[in-house]
């Protein structure tokens, strides 16, 4: 089958496009900069020639979008953030509406943030969208996707924990450091997945038919911030009893720090428990680390 993988070329688009490729299935990686993508197993083209890919494909999979870490929220970068996961996904709806043989399914990539800052409450697929912006983001993005006159999936993704991953990286730096502990009350929940089950729920997507609509990508091993910390202090051999208040996060980071202080207590009640294998962190951070 012929797949369209929207940024193909980021972390969870390399680990999905060498599954698909493994499987001989025939994947065109859209890019805006193709002439930069590199050591891919798959065809690059440029998002120009979306449209003409796209009619006579199997499936589309849509996850491009700039990171939402990085930089800090300035009005200018939360401009960015949202326009480029709504605009792409607009447009791949749109090349969906004008194929002749269009695709069977878009897979489309969200957030476990939609919820925003939930606290205990147990968030599923059916849970309300928060108000915060990671929220807005969120609800916007996908409200695109179901534009598309066919099947469609979105996938909301908890952090992704797998070697090479520079959200780990970067939160594993403190810990080095000896400086690792809880972040703000440390009782928020620590939503995870390992880059090989979403792999695996991302395939689903696309050949499960039964499934539409929002779906969880997150680990069964749900635990809180401060034990996630203390599994980080194990497994780089580092204490993690050095706290970050949640005023100091909020001073250096503003309204970014709600990527560490807000966490979801999430739960999938569409996905088969059998595509999360990796249900313990200390593993894949083994891994990944």
């Amino acid at each position: 089958m012929k797949i369209i993988v929207a940024g193909g070329a980021g972390y969870v688009g390399r680990a999905l496009v060498g599954s698909l490729v493994g499987d001989g299935h025939e994947v065109v990686v859209l890019s805006r900069r193709p002439e930069t993508v590199r050591e891919l197993p798959a065809r690059v083209a440029p998002w120009d020639s979306a449209f003409s890919e796209v009619d006579g494909a199997g499936a589309v999979v849509n996850l491009a979008g700039v990171s939402i870490g990085g930089p800090l929220w300035t009005r200018r970068r939360k401009e960015a953030i949202l326009a480029s996961r709504v605009d792409t996904t607009h447009k791949l709806a749109e090349a969906i509406r004008a194929a002749r043989r269009p695709p069977e399914v878009l897979v489309s990539a969200s957030g476990i943030d939609f919820a925003g800052a939930a606290g205990d409450t147990i968030v599923d697929e059916m849970t309300p969208y928060g108000a915060t912006f990671l929220a807005r983001v969120c609800r916007a993005w996908e409200a695109a996707a179901t534009e598309a006159p066919v099947r469609n999936v979105q996938v909301r993704t908890a952090l992704v924990v797998g070697p090479a991953a520079h959200a780990i990286s970067l939160m594993a730096l403190p810990f080095r450091l000896f400086a690792g502990g809880p972040l703000g009350s440390g009782k928020q929940w620590f939503p995870w997945v390992d880059v090989d089950d979403l792999v695996r729920v991302y395939r689903a997507a696309i050949d499960d038919v039964s499934l539409q609509g929002p779906v969880h990508a997150v680990s069964p091993g749900l635990l809180r911030q401060r034990d996630a910390a203390k599994v980080f202090g194990r497994v780089l051999h580092r204490p993690s009893v050095l706290p970050a208040p949640a005023f100091a996060l909020r001073a250096l980071l503003g309204e970014q720090a709600d990527l560490l202080l807000h966490g979801q207590r999430a739960i999938t009640v569409k996905l088969d428990d059998s595509l999360f294998r990796v249900r313990d962190l200390s593993v894949s951070l083994a891994r990944a680390l």
